[in-house]
């Protein structure tokens, strides 16, 4: 192996320990990292650190893409253990994909979805990431194409039309402005039931939770128009 090559090699298996510590700090301190404990945990000075990540803003950051891609790649596996013609079913995958990666992975969706974190503002390059969930959601939507039924609800304002088609538009898309309409919905209540569940804000309430959680999502499929 070439020094270079070397090199690179080192430095991403550091950088990759230097997150998984962040990580567990994540689970124990909360997203407010401290730069001194991670590189106390791993047994070096907190001047080195810098030499992989410029700062804690860019550990964050690194932490925030990882988690996100994590999310979005157990949602596609659910997605395409599904046969694509059964589009209820895919939905219900991507839906219960995200729910058992949240579950075992609390603190990861508390950094994403949870309270800000104090004096961070996440970058452009975390937007995309953020994005691979609520596509997935649209693709299954469009793939329904006329099987989807007609939609019945207040008409939307013209700044808010407006919004939806930008969005389409940047994706090259032809899914009409009512229907993305119903799948940011539906894509947000995800998320509402879902922190709800991770932080605790249904215990005394609700005891079936997959079933509670199942029934939300048929709702919001419902919401969309997919047949069932």
């Amino acid at each position: 192996m070439s020094a270079p090559s070397l090199r690179a090699r080192v430095r991403s298996e550091m950088s990759q320990e230097i997150k998984d510590v962040a990580r567990r700090h994540l689970a124990t301190d909360g997203a407010n990292l401290s730069l001194r404990a991670v590189a106390r945990d791993l047994d070096i000075v907190a001047s080195a650190l810098y030499r992989y990540f410029s700062s804690r803003d860019a550990l964050l950051t690194a932490l925030i893409i990882d988690a996100y891609d994590a999310l979005a790649a157990a949602a596609t596996t659910a997605d395409a253990a599904v046969p694509r013609d059964d589009l209820r079913g895919r939905w219900l995958a991507v839906c219960r994909g995200v729910r058992t990666w949240a579950l075992a992975h609390p603190a990861e969706y508390g950094l994403i979805y949870g309270s800000p974190v104090p004096g961070y503002a996440a970058p452009q390059e975390t937007v995309e990431p953020a994005t691979k969930v609520i596509l997935l959601l649209a693709a299954i939507v469009t793939d329904a194409g006329d099987r989807l039924r007609s939609l019945t609800a207040s008409p939307l304002t013209a700044p808010l039309r407006a919004d939806l088609r930008r969005l389409i538009q940047e994706r090259q898309g032809t899914m009409p402005e009512e229907r993305l309409d119903r799948v940011l919905v539906a894509w947000t209540h995800l998320y509402g039931v879902l922190n709800f569940e991770v932080f605790g804000r249904l215990d005394e309430m609700i005891e079936a939770r997959a079933e509670y959680f199942d029934h939300h999502m048929n709702l919001m499929a419902d919401l969309t128009g997919l047949p069932a």
